[in-house]
């Protein structure tokens, strides 16, 4: 799995963004609301990254924030929701936005969205509704940086594949301390999960 990309911005095209990492060019698909804040071409970037394998290719998406992929890996576990989808909702919603449209189960926002009608508003806002958790909401970053750090980023990740779920694992990280090891960071969020269960 590719999780993050840094390298030089050599094109945009919406959605479509082409990455310099060492002499490779990634083609990363980004949601519009990521499009809006990358810099000027020839600087220098970061993107979170979601891998999705098929038959017949592999497509890269690229996310300036780590809310933004977690929204985005959320909506694609959802049935009948594809990448494209969860790429277009994210392009017409911030992961705020999104949060509030869920946890307002408010269809409206979503049915905006092309592609999205009144069914498919409504099951997206059922089966979101605890999955997606308040500390996504945040992170209307710029390119590059990320609402946590790049250690609350690799215990986040350890933690879902311990199969912790989203909100566990952002509330556990949210009460460790600031700058905290990788390793500590896990054993003391491991700890902090297993008194609250």
């Amino acid at each position: 799995m590719i999780g993050r990309i840094t390298g030089l911005l050599l094109e945009k095209h919406p959605p479509l963004v082409l990455v310099d990492v060492q002499g490779v060019g990634y083609e990363i698909d980004v949601p519009m609301s990521t499009f809006y804040q990358l810099p000027v071409i020839g600087a220098q970037i970061t993107l979170h990254t979601h891998l999705v394998v098929r038959e017949d290719i592999h497509l890269l998406f690229g996310f300036g924030t780590e809310a933004e992929r977690q929204a985005f890996r959320q909506l694609v576990k959802i049935s009948g929701v594809g990448a494209r989808t969860a790429l277009a909702v994210l392009s017409g919603l911030s992961v705020a936005d999104l949060h509030q449209a869920v946890a307002t189960q408010d269809s409206g926002r979503l049915i905006k969205t092309p592609g999205i009608g009144k069914k498919t508003a409504e099951r997206l806002l059922l089966e979101l509704r605890d999955k997606l958790d308040s500390g996504m909401a945040g992170g209307t970053g710029v390119t590059g940086v990320a609402p946590f750090s790049r250690s609350d980023s690799d215990i986040l990740n350890a933690l879902l594949s311990l199969g912790y779920n989203d909100r566990e694992a952002n509330w556990a990280i949210k009460q460790l301390p600031a700058g905290a090891a990788v390793s500590d960071g896990i054993r003391q969020a491991l700890k902090l999960l297993s008194k609250e269960k």
